[in-house]
């Protein structure tokens, strides 16, 4: 027993190292942004957001193919150019600054200066430059799993809706019971 209350006091008395050295090893806003320089985290974005307009304007070309007869002829062209403006328009910037943060709650400083080695080298400056061209093949790749997920999810919904309905006591019914 003895043996137990020394052991919980060097865990309480060593508390306050652990935390301080946690705390030494917290990744600065200037690692993050060093960090995200070697990334060309606002080149990144930009060229992600570009990659992904030809699937958004594929997957709009197919609703517009569904929906034509209720839509005006120009809909495809317009919501396009709103969807273009959109992504054109968007504050990278800012969003980065944003993530800085997130960074710092998930990354040491160790881990920073990892990934920057990474990333500094061939291989990461690859991946960097692949990335754009592979996130938008893979939303082309998924795109059909998740029409047919999204249009076996809805069939699906619109039948569990019908059951529900079917086993719903009806108002009148209901009223009746309450006199």
């Amino acid at each position: 027993m003895r043996m137990v209350w020394i052991a919980a006091l060097c865990l309480v008395l060593s508390a306050p190292g652990l935390a301080q050295t946690a705390d030494t090893d917290a990744a600065t806003r200037d690692d993050i942004e060093i960090y995200l320089r070697t990334m060309h985290s606002h080149d990144l974005m930009r060229r992600m957001m570009e990659a992904m307009l030809k699937p958004m304007h594929q997957m709009v070309h197919d609703q517009f193919e569904k929906d034509r007869k209720k839509l005006p002829a120009d809909f495809e062209a317009r919501f396009n150019k709103m969807m273009d403006d959109l992504l054109k328009g968007m504050p990278l910037d800012e969003m980065t600054q944003a993530m800085v943060p997130v960074y710092q709650r998930h990354f040491t400083k160790g881990d920073i200066e990892n990934l920057v080695a990474f990333y500094s080298s061939p291989t990461g400056q690859k991946v960097l430059e692949e990335m754009p061209a592979i996130t938008s093949e893979s939303m082309q790749a998924v795109l059909p799993v998740m029409r047919k997920y999204m249009d076996e999810s809805k069939e699906r919904m619109q039948q569990e809706i019908k059951n529900m309905e079917k086993s719903a006591p009806t108002a009148d019914l209901d009223s009746n019971q309450q006199n």
